[in-house]
């Protein structure tokens, strides 16, 4: 496999999903009773989260690009 870039926005999107859904499954089980207006918010909360880290990390990305093009230029 390639070398990609690191993208934090993909990844905690994915932990998030992951928690919910384990979350569901632990209700399912019966273990905790978890209600949905719990998990809705939180997933959501977290899709706001990952998109604001998905947003700072692009502009340190294009930052550091414009930066080094600029030094090799000059």
């Amino acid at each position: 496999m390639r070398r990609h870039e690191f993208q934090p926005g993909r990844l905690l999107a994915g932990l998030v999903l992951m928690f919910g859904g384990l979350l569901y499954l632990l209700d399912a089980s019966g273990e905790p009773d978890v209600p949905w207006f719990v998990i809705v918010p939180m997933t959501v909360g977290g899709f706001c989260l990952a998109a604001l880290v998905g947003l700072v990390a692009y502009a340190v990305r294009r930052d550091r690009r414009e930066r080094s093009q600029s030094s090799s230029e000059g």
